[in-house]
């Protein structure tokens, strides 16, 4: 009995101790953990606490991106020709999206597609595609209403992001000019890419952070965005409205293929209008073909036929090989070219001209009479002081600086007669506008600008200005009766002008049975301020000839440019019995 009750205490003493030495062993264990928890809290807050904080920061920051405007594109007189107008853009973040439920047919979801136009099935998809991913857009360049209604949609990962559209105020009248952006902002066309790093700011950045429902509860930092800078041109908005719809209704009228006109102030080179027809609409491309946005007046080029005469004209009397009152005997001549002859002749021709008279009836004998009294190279070395063979440098890209043949060694008696009247070299509009600027200051050679100049470039003198001033004066007489430019007559005003027609040549470097008709000129002559080319590309209504086609609308484009800016008139009255001028 006394045995079995030692056993027992013995077993409850064991047991005691059992229980005792677990709790010891619980407790120790707690403590160990305790420790190493600490150890671990002390390791993340204090030894390297640098994990934490961006684990942290990656949930809760976020960079906002502060957008900058793009610089305007102002007219010379401050009329805004483009300008960049805030819009949104609707963008989602797909895996929040699906975090939070995905899209379901909660009636919010079809009101979002509805706002932005687009199916459902497919804004769906657009989110479904990837579905892991952060970012993806819903719809570009909404109106700013239907972006604030979007966010009223309070729609899971859905969200906004500021930006701007390009807006052009003047549409298709400069659309040549100005250009385009694309989508993201960027100058693919025109001024607009030409000058792209001018007209494009830095965007800023913001540092916030968001609770876990998205709304920012403190700003970290900011990084300040650089202003864009904006653009003045040398383009007057009245007078390339001017020029653009006159020339529209020019090519219209002759069945054209296409219509370019280039307008300069000669004491500046300033460019004040240039247009081209057909246009396009940069407000909205959609169906645009690319051939129909490129700026002919500075990619096109031609012959210019005999808008070149007056430079072999200088140069003749320059070299003093003909005075002004010489005559020329001007009947029709062969020359030989390898086994056969070639006939220079005139439309209409005539026994003998005086040299004005060359120039007032275009003849192509009397004019290349005096390119084989020069050597070639004479004349060569002429044209290249007025700019041809040479890009302009307006700063346009896509400019073509036409074809020359400065090094060529070997000229034949036809090369030599036929260059005089403008084969055997092809320029651009523009290149041919800055030849007659130069012919209006008189033998002053200046570079072209597309941006306003302020002040003037003194320029170059490229001729003496005495037989500039002889020149000019007897181009007047392409414009008086008798010439074959009388169409483009304006009155109140004299003018210099010559007038031209050239068959086109085909891809295959042929001539095809089509033309260019061109007026090129000066006004007022007495003082030239202004200088003009008109070109009319393949006119089918039945005239081609550069009197008939593109003197009237030079004339008509003139009259406007000479009122508009309020130039003086000094032509001397005429009564109504002599009155002849067209353009009123």
């Amino acid at each position: 009995m006394k045995a079995a009750r030692s056993l027992k205490l013995k077993k409850q003493e064991d047991k005691a101790s059992f229980v005792s030495w677990r709790f010891a062993l619980l407790c120790g264990g707690i403590g160990f953990a305790l420790i190493g928890l600490l150890i671990r809290v002390a390791y993340l807050q204090i030894i390297n606490p640098d994990r934490l904080v961006k684990e942290g920061d990656s949930r809760s920051l976020r960079i906002q991106s502060i957008p900058t405007a793009r610089g305007m594109i102002n007219d010379r007189n401050g009329r805004p020709l483009a300008v960049s107008v805030p819009v949104d853009a609707v963008w989602a973040d797909p895996k929040e999206v699906f975090e939070k439920g995905g899209i379901t047919n909660d009636s919010r979801w079809q009101a979002l597609a509805d706002a932005l136009s687009i199916p459902l099935e497919q804004l769906t998809s657009k989110i479904s595609e990837y579905p892991n991913g952060r970012f993806v857009y819903l719809a570009r360049q909404v109106n700013t209403s239907i972006g604030d209604y979007a966010e009223k949609l309070k729609l899971p990962g859905i969200y906004l992001r500021q930006e701007s559209r390009r807006y052009y105020p003047a549409g298709q009248v400069t659309a040549h000019i100005i250009g385009v952006t694309n989508i993201d902002g960027k100058g693919i066309e025109g001024v607009e890419k030409s000058f792209d790093n001018w007209l494009t700011g830095m965007p800023g950045s913001r540092t916030v952070r968001k609770d876990r429902t998205g709304r920012v509860i403190e700003d970290i930092s900011s990084t300040d965005s650089r202003a864009a800078h904006d653009l003045t041109l040398s383009i007057d908005e009245r007078l390339q409205t001017l020029v653009y719809r006159e020339l529209a209704k020019a090519v219209a009228l002759n069945k054209a293929e296409s219509g370019t006109a280039v307008l300069i102030d000669v004491n500046t080179g300033e460019v004040l209008a240039m247009a081209n027809s057909p246009s396009y609409n940069p407000n909205n491309l959609a169906g645009t073909p690319k051939d129909a946005m490129r700026n002919r007046a500075i990619t096109d080029i031609f012959e210019p036929g005999s808008t070149v005469k007056p430079l072999v004209v200088m140069s003749a009397l320059n070299s003093g090989i003909v005075k002004e009152n010489t005559v020329l005997d001007t009947r029709p001549y062969r020359l030989t070219y390898g086994s056969r002859g070639h006939e220079i002749k005139d439309v209409a021709p005539r026994a003998e001209l005086t040299i004005t008279g060359i120039l007032q009836k275009s003849s192509n004998v009397g004019v290349s009479k005096l390119a084989l009294a020069m050597p070639a190279s004479e004349i060569v070395d002429v044209y290249s002081r007025f700019g041809m063979g040479r890009p302009t440098n307006l700063g346009l890209v896509g400019e073509s600086s036409g074809l020359y043949p400065t090094n060529k060694q070997r000229w034949s008696d036809l090369d030599r007669a036929t260059f005089s009247f403008g084969y055997g070299l092809m320029v651009t509009p523009l290149q041919l506008a800055r030849v007659y600027a130069t012919i209006g200051s008189l033998g002053v050679y200046r570079p072209l600008s597309i941006t306003k100049v302020d002040p003037p470039v003194p320029g170059t003198r490229v001729f003496p200005e005495s037989i500039m001033r002889t020149v000019v004066h007897m181009m007047e007489s392409v414009a008086l009766p008798g010439g074959g430019g009388v169409r483009a007559a304006i009155k109140g005003y004299r003018i210099a002008i010559k007038t031209g027609t050239a068959k086109k040549v085909g891809p295959d470097g042929k001539y095809v049975n089509k033309y260019i008709s061109y007026t090129a000129g000066v006004a007022p002559a007495s003082n030239p301020r202004f200088s003009l080319v008109v070109i009319i590309n393949d006119p089918q209504a039945g005239k081609y000839y550069g009197g008939a086609v593109s003197a009237p609308i030079f004339g008509t484009i003139m009259s406007g440019v000479l009122r508009t800016m309020n130039v003086e008139p000094d032509a001397l009255p005429v009564g109504d019995k002599n009155e002849f001028v067209i353009n009123q």
